[in-house]
């Protein structure tokens, strides 16, 4: 079974994608912050990581940075507002897979990532 943290300090956005997510057999964990998303990289080791850019504490590119030291292999995925493109682009150099502009479509959110992850054909 794949396994998909999603990372976002906005109660409403966790939930509303874990809702687009359920139905796919995905397991999924959610986090509001980087030091819990930290927490269950160590612990369950995801597949796929929706990763907010901006939260309080550590915002996603230090998360992103510590993410590849514990799980270099991960499919990293970030949301973005418009004004964070220079965050994004130091991301971008620490290897993301895929970046979505906030607000952004929830099914294009959910299709991107199953088939990162193998499970929605092309």
């Amino acid at each position: 079974m794949k396994h998909l943290l999603i990372v976002d300090d906005q109660p409403g956005i966790r939930l509303l994608l874990e809702e687009i997510f359920k139905p796919t057999g995905i397991m999924i964990a959610l986090a509001s912050n980087g030091k819990e998303a930290l927490e269950i990289v160590q612990k369950h080791n995801p597949d796929c990581i929706l990763l907010d850019m901006k939260m309080p504490g550590m915002n996603g590119v230090e998360v992103l940075r510590e993410i590849r030291t514990l799980s270099p292999n991960a499919i990293v995925m970030m949301m973005t507002a418009y004004s964070e493109i220079e965050l994004l682009e130091d991301a971008d150099k620490l290897g993301i897979d895929q970046h979505f502009t906030k607000p952004f479509d929830i099914f294009e959110v959910r299709d991107s990532i199953l088939k990162r992850l193998g499970l929605l054909d092309v």
